[in-house]
């Protein structure tokens, strides 16, 4: 057995445990993923995430779902990440380094932090999908209930959105599942119920690839955003509201989205391996 030192953080309830492994070795299972992931057994969390350092020294870090897939882009958990490592250097501005991308954060307050995310990709290639989508002819029916006309983006990650009246009414936890495994969909996908309450205010609920049902979902808050200002002709400074909290967008087509928000440190501690 191993004792692993760790920080458990969160974003609007979007919760991580996660690992410094700069000064350190360790490989991490699909099996110590789950097993730490677990909220019964483990300390519980949707994402785990290490601190690694890259070929050139850098903090290089990785996401891993609770699932024990490794993806490649958490906008809340970067920007947890952020502001561990900005609290650590007593710094204000900090670049990260994932798999995926660069990521640029910096301090807007105590614990609030803001973190472009980049350019979104709207082709269907990039997503990516299977095939070239008649959107018209997609349509996912529980309960009597239908969502259909989505709208496809990648922001590091692949997500499909769907418009409705109200979203009380569409269980994510029904629905989510469903559309996650769609064939449509060779690596998955994230899901996002959206209701536009304002030309600047949308309300969402979002089921996670390999995570499920989350409170928050900072890369679904710009994919929701990144579609509104493209295909419905929103403002570019977008409040998305979450189960967990809001989190501010702002996005501008063909240019960089920008997302804030609160993030804080729960607690830390040791957990056996």
């Amino acid at each position: 057995m191993e004792t692993l030192h760790f920080y458990k953080m969160h974003g609007l309830g979007n919760d991580f445990v996660i690992f410094d492994q700069r000064n350190e070795k360790r490989v991490f299972s699909k099996e110590d993923i789950l097993n730490i992931c677990d909220r019964n057994k483990g300390i519980g969390c949707d994402q785990l995430i290490i601190i690694n350092r890259n070929s050139e020294n850098e903090e290089l870090i990785e996401f891993y779902n609770s699932s024990g897939e490794e993806v490649y882009a958490c906008g809340n958990g970067s920007r947890c990440i952020a502001n561990l490592l900005m609290k650590e250097k007593k710094i204000n501005e900090i670049e990260i380094n994932t798999k995926e991308r660069k990521l640029f954060c910096k301090r807007v307050d105590e614990n609030i932090i803001s973190i472009d995310m980049g350019e979104p990709k709207f082709d269907w290639k990039e997503i990516p999908l299977k095939e070239n989508p008649i959107t018209d002819s997609i349509k996912y029916e529980i309960d009597g209930l239908t969502l259909n006309q989505p709208y496809f983006v990648n922001i590091g990650n692949p997500h499909v959105i769907f418009f409705v009246e109200d979203i009380t009414l569409y269980g994510i936890d029904k629905f989510g599942p469903l559309i996650e495994n769609d064939e449509l969909f060779p690596e998955k996908v994230n899901v996002s119920i959206a209701e536009i309450n304002s030309e600047s205010s949308i309300s969402i609920n979002v089921w996670e690839r390999g995570a499920g049902k989350t409170l928050a979902c900072g890369t679904a808050a710009c994919a929701v955003t990144a579609t509104a200002v493209k295909y419905k002709n929103f403002n570019n400074q977008v409040e998305i509201k979450l189960p967990g909290g809001k989190l501010d967008i702002s996005y501008k087509s063909e240019s960089n989205i920008i997302m804030s928000g609160k993030t804080e440190l729960s607690f830390e501690g040791h957990f056996e391996l």
